[in-house]
């Protein structure tokens, strides 16, 4: 299992790294990964000595639960560290963690050590010099050690300074540790309330839009009647869908739940503002800086060690110099030029320099060093205390946290309630967009019928050509191969079979559908009850279907076609604008805006650019035209022209060609010129009806374009036949006749040319016209939506005029609420106020500006009528008080009259009917107790003397009374039955009856020492608590 865990670039280490968040200590642990969590826990509980319940690990934002293994997080490794925080230290009630106690720098006294006070041979040297030679060694090495000490010390304090260091920062990194855990929750958690707030925005926009246009949505509804092929007796109108009492109803329940709602909203607005600024409070940059600070001192203090070490290097090389001189006089080696007076002379200054220097200056370093430490003890303190505080703050926001993230869905499920709640109101609102959208689609699939019929007829004639070509094909190839095989073997093969005519039925279908148009679509339905998305903005344009320039629909022409596609897909931007209007009901309503704004940009800008590809397309077709129209001028030019050229050179060939034995008929040259032309045309006119003839066939028949020349030579020479015998024509009439037959064959083309150029011109000229309309359509949507656009910035300014105003006499009534001088002062300026907005009213005023003088005016008069109210209930409220506090006095000197009087009454009733007994006690009664010679207060009673007043009575009376009484009066509230026995630590009480056990206040018993009152074995005596009379005291002090 654990080897499963391990991700390929997992190195496991060797040692686990713990810190505690507390203090910042830090313990390595031999593991590996196969080691448990939970015996890790085991581990630190015996070094920590923290149970395993009270601990909680973190490492890298990750809680360590106790039943994975170490490998699950990839642990033991180098570059990982594990926080360690103490549970109970977490609670908001935990104590604060004691100071930082520091460890004992001192040390031994030098001076105490026996070797610097040891005897040496030089102290009985006769030389004096020699005598000091020791003595300068002993001090110097008591100088060294003395430095030595104060070094060791130093280095200790400056290790606790550095260590104090390390520990500040490691506990930074678990309180970062701790702030990442916290920050994946709250990111978690914000991520979650911001898709909240957004789609409770959307929301609550759409509910309120619903709720405000409810009333008129109920109007519109009202006044929509229903197409008369849909009225019923019971249903005139659109409102007749629904029920409106039932409506009403339900529109109050989503009003109150709308504004309670809103109000849990608000609350938890303000629950996730105070969570984002506790997180935002806990910042460390303040730990970091003061860090950050002492990291610097501490780095700048290590110059007092080096210090100190160079001190120590030359109190070290004195010491080794000096023992030095000693071990050679000691050996009588020092040279002759060295004396001991020389060395005693020079050990003289250095001796000064290690007082006067040395040591003081090693003594500076060492307070130095001590300041050090006092200031990261006391940060250390400060951050100790922080981490406790901010390890408090970081359980408390993680307790919001989870609130929040445990309220997210109860108001997911109150969204889904609200959505459930208004979705009447939706219905509501989408009833008039969704009948708009239903007469639209009647419109849209007659169109589509239409369009339906024209396709089928158009494939039924494409069937039908393609049937006549196969005929044609199969005839020609029998008759190509008839001659060479029989007929029986070409049936035998089944060549002389043919296709079967193709029939297309379509049956009727949408035969119910309403008989209505746009006109009365808009009558019945107009565009303003659909809602606020216009017409002109749809995109479906640009998802229309090219029609093909080659389709012909049998007995529909191509711009009715066209029309009828136009019409359909007008009808479906319609249904669609609607669609977009029902969206929210029972749809995500950001992905509805979306789509719907989405849809709008799209729409816009294909728009815009079908407009501009409509002026280039048109700008183009112009051009085409006026070209076609000057080639058609030109051909009719040159028509012309060969028609009289060709007049003029039959006439020459004909008048050379004749000669006087052929004019024997009697005829004119006139008329045998004028012959010809008649010919001519009536040959050119054939030639015209012969070419329609062959456009109109199509491809079944082809005509012979050398016929009409043709016939255009051979009229004139059947009217005017050629001479008998053996003469030919000439050879210039015959170069006549084939330039006539080329000029013939000419013309022709160019009439073929110029029908074709026709055709091309009526094509232009109905696209031209399907251009233009489309346009000018395209003119009139824009037109309506800068009209509307303008009625909009029209309302929008009024609107604003309005708010102005509006906000100007708030302004107005702020300032007379906020001005100084009291109540007076602020009824004053309202009711200047009142009467300014009432003599600066209009007529052509909005209605909300008449509302607000109005509520002013009512708000004035209402205030005016409060401050009368409030002086008149001043002038009574002093009026009574000094009416209370006269009545005040007499009830206090009647409370004391009757006080006194009840008083005497008491006593008059306790002197009449109380008597103090002097038979058998009991409780309730009156005694009488006397003090006897022992200092005991015993009853005065005839039958039984063995009545004692209790300790708890005695000083009940003694601390009231001045002194001790001779005699005690008062009435009986317990009795307690002892008897006197031999060894018993106390008397034995024994309750006489259930009434003499206790008052009302509860029973009081008492333990007296054995045998208090020397009575003797086996006598019995009782122990009397009484209370004071209410005249006791009185009686007695007098």
């Amino acid at each position: 299992m654990a080897s499963s865990e391990i991700h390929d670039d997992f190195i496991p280490g060797k040692k686990l790294l713990v810190h505690a968040a507390e203090n910042g200590r830090s313990f390595d642990f031999d593991c590996d990964q196969s080691t448990t969590v939970e015996s890790l826990q085991r581990s630190i509980e015996k070094i920590f000595g923290l149970p395993v319940c009270d601990q909680f690990l973190l490492c890298l934002d990750r809680k360590l639960e106790p039943h994975r293994n170490l490998s699950f997080y990839r642990l033991p490794s180098d570059d990982r560290e594990v926080f360690l925080f103490n549970r109970p230290r977490l609670h908001p009630d935990s104590p604060p963690p004691p100071p930082e106690k520091l460890p004992s720098f001192k040390s031994q006294d030098p001076s105490l050590n026996s070797s610097v006070r040891d005897d040496h041979p030089l102290d009985e040297a006769p030389d004096p010099a020699l005598k000091a030679l020791p003595s300068y060694e002993r001090q110097f090495r008591l100088h060294f050690q003395r430095g030595q000490a104060i070094f060791s010390i130093t280095q200790s304090k400056f290790e606790a300074s550095r260590r104090f260091l390390m520990e500040q920062w490691v506990q930074q990194r678990a309180m970062e540790t701790a702030r990442g855990s916290m920050d994946q929750g709250y990111r978690v958690v914000q991520s979650q309330f911001c898709e909240f707030i957004k789609l409770y925005s959307l929301q609550h926009r759409h509910h309120s839009e619903l709720l405000q246009g409810f009333a008129g949505t109920i109007e519109r509804l009202r006044g929509c009647v229903l197409h008369p092929a849909l009225q019923t007796e019971s249903r005139k109108c659109l409102l007749d869908f629904v029920k409106e009492d039932h409506l009403r109803k339900v529109a109050e329940s989503c009003a109150n739940s709308h504004r309670q709602f809103e109000v849990k909203v608000s609350q938890f607005k303000s629950s996730f503002g105070e969570l984002k600024r506790r997180v935002e409070d806990l910042g460390l940059d303040r730990v970091h800086a003061s860090l950050k600070d002492l990291e610097a001192a501490i780095k700048d203090h290590q110059k007092y060690l080096a210090e100190q070490k160079s001190i120590m290097q030359s109190l070290s090389k004195d010491v080794n110099t000096v023992k030095k001189l000693v071990d050679d006089c000691l050996s009588r080696q020092i040279s002759s030029s060295l004396r001991p007076h020389d060395a005693v002379s020079a050990l003289g200054p250095m001796y000064d320099v290690h007082e006067k220097n040395n040591l003081p200056q090693l003594q500076a370093c060492e307070t130095a060093i001590d300041d050090l430490l006092a200031v990261a003890t006391a940060k250390k303190n400060e951050t100790n205390l922080f981490v406790h505080g901010f390890m408090q703050k970081v359980v408390t926001v993680q307790s919001v946290i989870r609130d929040i993230r445990l309220q997210f869905p109860a108001f997911t499920e109150a969204m889904d309630r609200q959505s459930d709640l208004f979705l009447d109101l939706a219905i509501l609102r989408g009833i008039a967009p969704a009948y708009r959208a239903c007469l639209a689609e009647v419109i849209r699939r007659r169109s589509s019928m239409k369009l339906y019929m024209g396709k089928a007829g158009e494939y039924a004639e494409k069937l039908a050509r393609d049937r006549e070509a196969e005929v044609t094909r199969r005839g020609e190839f029998l008759r190509t191969h008839v001659r060479f095989i029989p007929r029986d073997a070409l049936a035998a093969m089944g060549l002389f079979d043919s296709p079967k005519p193709c029939e297309v039925n379509v049956a009727p279908f949408d035969t119910g559908l309403l008989d209505i148009d746009f006109q009365e679509l808009e009558r019945f339905a107009p565009e303003q009850m659909a809602g606020s998305v216009s017409r002109g903005s749809s995109s479906s344009v640009s998802e229309r279907p090219e029609l093909d320039d080659s389709v012909c629909v049998s007995g529909t022409s191509k711009l009715e076609v066209e029309n009828a596609q136009l019409r359909a897909e007008l009808a479906s931007a319609i249904a669609r604008i609607c669609s977009l209007s029902m969206m929210e009901v029972g749809e995500d309503e950001s992905a509805d805006e979306e789509k719907v704004s989405g849809l709008l940009r799209d729409a816009a800008e294909k728009t815009e650019k079908a407009l501009v590809l409509k002026d280039e397309f048109a700008e183009h077709l112009r051009s085409a035209l006026r070209m076609k129209e000057a080639q058609c001028s030109s051909y009719e030019k040159r028509i012309q022209e060969l028609e009289q050229r060709l007049a003029e050179s039959y006439r020459e060939a004909r008048g050379d060609s004749k000669s006087e034995s052929e004019c024997k008929s009697g005829v004119s040259g006139d008329g045998e010129v004028n012959m010809p032309e008649a010919n001519v045309g009536e040959a050119m006119e054939e030639a015209e009806s012969k070419v329609k003839q062959s456009r109109e066939g199509g491809d079944e028949s082809m005509v012979d374009f050398s016929d009409p020349a043709k016939n255009l030579v051979d009229a004139p020479m059947a009217e005017h036949p050629q001479p008998s015998g053996d003469k030919q024509p000439t050879s210039g009439g015959e170069d006549l006749e084939s330039e006539l037959k080329a000029a013939v064959d000419q013309i022709l083309s160019l009439q073929l040319d110029l029908e074709a150029s026709r055709k091309l011109l009526e094509e232009s000229q109905m696209n031209c016209a399907h251009l233009e309309n489309c346009l000018h359509k395209a003119r009139q949507e824009a037109q309506t939506n800068l009209c509307a656009a303008d009625r909009r910035a029209s309302e929008y300014n009024s609107l604003r005029s309005s708010a102005i105003k509006l906000r100007g006499l708030f302004e107005r009534l702020r300032g007379c609420v906020a001005a100084s001088g009291g109540i007076a002062v602020f009824v004053e300026s309202l009711r200047a106020l009142s009467l300014s907005l009432a003599s600066s009213s209009k007529d052509d005023e909005d209605e909300g500006l008449r509302e607000f003088r109005a509520c002013i005016r009512v708000l004035a008069e209402k205030v005016s009528f409060l401050s009368r109210q409030r002086s008149e209930l001043i002038d009574r409220c002093s009026a009574l008080e000094s009416t209370n506090g006269k009545l005040s006095k007499e009830m206090a000197e009647k409370k004391e009259l009757v006080k006194s009087l009840y008083s005497k009454l008491q006593i008059e009733k306790q002197g009449s009917k109380e008597k103090i007994s002097f038979g058998l006690l009991e409780v309730h009664e009156l005694a009488a107790f006397v003090l006897n010679s022992g200092g005991h207060y015993v009853a005065i009673n005839r039958s039984h003397s063995n009545y004692y007043l209790s300790t708890e009575s005695v000083a009940l009376f003694v601390d009231n009374l001045p002194a001790r009484p001779a005699y005690i009066t008062g009435q009986i509230v317990h009795i307690e039955r002892q008897v006197v026995k031999p060894g018993s630590g106390s008397g034995q009480a024994d309750a006489m009856s259930s009434d003499s056990a206790t008052m009302a206040s509860g029973s009081l018993g008492s333990t007296a020492p054995p045998n208090p009152y020397g009575l003797p074995l086996g006598c019995e005596y009782y122990i009397v608590t009484v209370a004071m009379l209410p005249d006791s005291v009185l009686s007695q002090t007098s």
